[in-house]
This record gives C-alpha cells, sequence and structure tokens, in this order.
C-alpha cells in the first residue's frame, strides 16, 4: 500500500514541476489526444424524428381546393368507457370469446368483447334488445370517467373538416339536442335533420396489453354496440339527397351504410337499392368519397362492392374492411382468414388492384366511377389512385398518417419522443411475381409504384406508443387526405 502512495506523490511532484516549467503543456497535450482519437460521426436523427420532418415539406395545399363539402349520414353521441371496466360493472366474468354478427345478450357482448379485444381490432356490432341496451347505457353513462363525444362516421368526419377555417360543411344525419350542442359552429346542420332525442353508441375501449381473464389486448383498441335504429335505417339519407340541390357542395362524403347490416336482410336489401338510387341522384360533376365501417355479413358487403363502390368516386379503409371486401367477392388472398401482425403490404396491394380493376375505372373503357382508395392500417396508410383523375398524393396519404400520429396522442403536431415507427422499411408491390422490390426512405417518407395505371402511394405511420382515444381515427385520417387530395379536371368533350 505504501508503495503505490509513494509512486502517486512522485507523479504528482514530477507533473508540477513540468505545469511549472511550461504552463501550457496540460493543454496541448489534451489537443494531441483529441487529435490522435477516431473522429465520431454526428449521430443521424431517428427515423421518427426524420420521417415528421419531412412530411412538413410534403404536405402541401392542393392548387384547387374544396370549398363546401357536404357530409351524411350517421350521426349521434359517443359514450367512452374503459370496456373491462364496464363489463365488469355489469357483474360479467371473463372467459372464451366469440363473434357475433349480431348481440341480443349481456353474454353475447361479453364474448364479442373477448374475441376482438384478444386480436387487438375494432369492431361495430348492433345490439336488438332495446331495453337490456338501454340498461347497458345507462350503467355505461354512470360508470366512474366515461365521457362524451360527437360520433358516427359522418359527423366525426365533419367535425374533421370543420377545423378548416375555409371550409363550409354540411351534415346530414339523426341530430338530437346532445349531439347539436357539441358540433362545430361552422357545421350546418338541417332542420329536417333535428331530432328530439339523440341516438348513444358505447364505445368500449381497452389498452394495449390490458388484459381480461385469458384474452391480452396486444394493441389499444375498441368494440362499438348500439341499438340505433335512425342511423341502422339511413333514415336521413333522402334528406341529405335533397339538401344538395340548395348546398351545392364541391365534394360529397357517405358513411354509415354499415349501420344497416344489424337490421337485417330485409330491410338492407330493400333499403340499399334505395340508397343506390339516392347516390346515382347526386350531380355527375361532384365527387362522392365513401366511407366503410365494419361488416360481418359477406352477402351484405359484396352487394355494397357489386352495387356502390363502382357508383362512387373515393372509399376509405382499414385492413380488415380490406380483406372482408376481397373475402366477399372472391378477390385475391380471399383464402385468408385474417391478418397475421402488420398486413403485408404485397398483399394488400394486390386487393386494392384488383378493387380498381374489377369495381373501379382502371380500365379506361369501365363505366365505373370509382379512382381512388384510402387505405389505413396502424403502421401505414396507401393511397391507391387511378392514373389521371387525382392529383396531390403525396400530401394527401402524408397528412392522413400525420393526423394518426398526434390524433392518437392528443396532440395537434406529432412528438417524436411519444410514437414509435413500427412499418416496415422494405417490402414488395406485389405478394406474386412479378414484383418489385421497395423501401421507405426517412428523408422523402413517401413510397409511389405502379401497376398498369394504378398508381400507389405509401408512407410510415409514426404509431403512438400510449394512445388517449382509438375512435374515429379512421375518419380523421380520411378526412384529413380528402383536405389535401385533388380531383383532376375533366377534358371537355
Amino acid at each position: 500500500m505504501w508503495r503505490k502512495a509513494v509512486l502517486v506523490a512522485v507523479l504528482a511532484l514530477g507533473m508540477g514541476y513540468l505545469y511549472h516549467t511550461d504552463p501550457q503543456m496540460p493543454t496541448r497535450m489534451l489537443d494531441y489526444i483529441s487529435e490522435s482519437l477516431p473522429q465520431m460521426e454526428p449521430r443521424p436523427p431517428a427515423l421518427e424524428e426524420a420521417i415528421a420532418h419531412s412530411w412538413q415539406t410534403l404536405i402541401t395545399a392542393p392548387a384547387r381546393r374544396w370549398a363546401r363539402v357536404a357530409v351524411g349520414v350517421n350521426a349521434c353521441v359517443d359514450v367512452v368507457v374503459s370496456g373491462v371496466g364496464l363489463l365488469q360493472a355489469l357483474a360479467l366474468e371473463p372467459g372464451s370469446g366469440r363473434d357475433h354478427e349480431v348481440l341480443h345478450t349481456k353474454e353475447d357482448l361479453k364474448e364479442a368483447f373477448v374475441h376482438y379485444m384478444g386480436k387487438g381490432a375494432a369492431a361495430e356490432r348492433f345490439f336488438s334488445d332495446k331495453e337490456v341496451f338501454q340498461r347497458i347505457a345507462r350503467a355505461a353513462a354512470e360508470y366512474h370517467g366515461a365521457q362524451l363525444y360527437v360520433g358516427g362516421n359522418a359527423a366525426l368526419i365533419g367535425q374533421k373538416l370543420a377545423s378548416n377555417p375555409e371550409l363550409v360543411v354540411l351534415l346530414c344525419g339523426p341530430v338530437g339536442p346532445k349531439l347539436h350542442d357539441m358540433l362545430d359552429e361552422q357545421i350546418v346542420v338541417p332542420p329536417e335533420s333535428l331530432q328530439e332525442t339523440d341516438e348513444f353508441h358505447l364505445i368500449l375501449e381497452y389498452k394495449s396489453g390490458e388484459q381480461w381473464g385469458s384474452a391480452r389486448a396486444p394493441q389499444a383498441n375498441r368494440f362499438i354496440l348500439s341499438h340505433d335504429v335512425s342511423n341502422g335505417e339511413m333514415s336521413t339519407l333522402e334528406t341529405f339527397v335533397a339538401s344538395l340541390e340548395d348546398f351545392q357542395p364541391d365534394l360529397v362524403v357517405l358513411s354509415g351504410l354499415h349501420m344497416m347490416e344489424g337490421m337485417g336482410r330485409d330491410l338492407w336489401e330493400e333499403r340499399l337499392k334505395e340508397a343506390v338510387v339516392a347516390i346515382s341522384d347526386v350531380r355527375n360533376e361532384v365527387p362522392i368519397h365513401l366511407e366503410l365501417a365494419s361488416m360481418t355479413d359477406r352477402d351484405y358487403m359484396n352487394r355494397i362492392l357489386q352495387e356502390v363502390m363502382p357508383i362512387v368516386n373515393s372509399v376509405g379503409l382499414n385492413e380488415q374492411e380490406l380483406l372482408f371486401l376481397a373475402q366477399s367477392g372472391g378477390g385475391p388472398h380471399a383464402d385468408l382468414t385474417s391478418w397475421d401482425g402488420i398486413p403485408d403490404v404485397g398483399r394488400v396491394s394486390d386487393i386494392l388492384l384488383w378493387i380498381l380493376e374489377q369495381h373501379g375505372r382502371a380500365d379506361p373503357q369501365s363505366e365505373a366511377d370509382l379512382t381512388r382508395i384510402h387505405f389505413h392500417t396502424l403502421a401505414y396508410h396507401i393511397l391507391a389512385t387511378v392514373d389521371g383523375h387525382w392529383g396531390n398524393q403525396e400530401a394527401a396519404v402524408s397528412a392522413g398518417a400525420r393526423v394518426a400520429s398526434s390524433q392518437a396522442c392528443g396532440l395537434q403536431d406529432v412528438d417524436i419522443t411519444k410514437v414509435i415507427l413500427k412499418a416496415p422499411l422494405t417490402f414488395h408491390s406485389s405478394f406474386s411475381e412479378p414484383r418489385e422490390s421497395l423501401a421507405v426512405d426517412p428523408s422523402r417518407p413517401v413510397t409511389v409504384w405502379s401497376r398498369g395505371n394504378v398508381s400507389f402511394h405509401l408512407t410510415p405511420v409514426l404509431v403512438c406508443k400510449h394512445p388517449l382515444r382509438t375512435v374515429g381515427l379512421g375518419d380523421a385520417i380520411s378526412a384529413e387526405g380528402l383536405v389535401f387530395s385533388e380531383l383532376t379536371p375533366r377534358p371537355e368533350l
């Protein structure tokens, strides 16, 4: 021990002598050591930061903007609660999951909720028993932490569009007093749409990793139930179409077809024919966007595919609705029962192309009007358009992804500390050969490829790590994508 002490003392004396004879020596020694070490490259910015920054450059306003947008026809008040908490308050015990096309009892509700919670997937179901639903609704409204929001795809899209001060928005749907009070002041509601009571939808949310019994949620999502006859019968559709003559919109957004599914085949068969006639009455020069939602009846979805989609110009949907369209219409990858994790880009691309080729206007000789599909899933979005009909696609798909990132976190802008990149950075243009190998460039995060005369624009989503609210994200994505989309003028004949 004493030898170490002597050595330290000698070194200290030596260094003191050198400093006394040359005070600049320590500085020169540090400079020499610094120069001798290999220079470290500055750390490149995180992928999330690069993508968020690039979006700011890519998202530019279209040359021709919409001025007046008409939206219909489903609207309600959403009661948002903890799904597990509400089921426990209803004295239900966890058990096995099973899907139900229509809910008749509280036990049906529990089984369907567990089924979709285990998948981390969104779903919406009609509850047939009015009295039982009202008891569940009262329990939900009285549940600690329950919150009331504007609900229904049309009302949510209208709210998002109305956040743009230059837009005038018409909303047609069953609007009760509570909903009317919550709507943006810029939204015009036709007097014929007002009703004395509100329609309530129950939104049972669950968090990523939340567990109830054997069910564990792989990601945050929600299960929606309602006993909503007004929206279920699309009772305001004719009022909506009639109001367009006075309102003179540049764009029409239609949603709510999924609500008719729970009313039974006899009703939806007849009502769908009437809906096709009503939609066909919209002036040809006004583009129509159709927003889809969760459905389970393949016959009904196939009828929408065959009869409604060819007479609209644009469609918005998620991964579940896309796969169900393929299954219902005998499209590509219809043998898949569900997506395994993040949907394969090649498979998604195949189905989107099939829709536009078989039920859209990918063939210039086709009489169909469908030329645009805005697809969104948790990790990425794709905007597929028939060439020559739409512009500003990079901005539109980026704007949709940006709002998904910010709104899920309850923010106005993207906070890169609260999001994570989950999209594949390399993928293929198709699941089958011939196919193109593609990649995401974070410095310009919209990957573009073509198949025939259909162009695909993909951008990753910066997924919120701890989402505050998932309801209405798809509606916000579609609305924002439409705001930045531009319809190419048709040549004069």
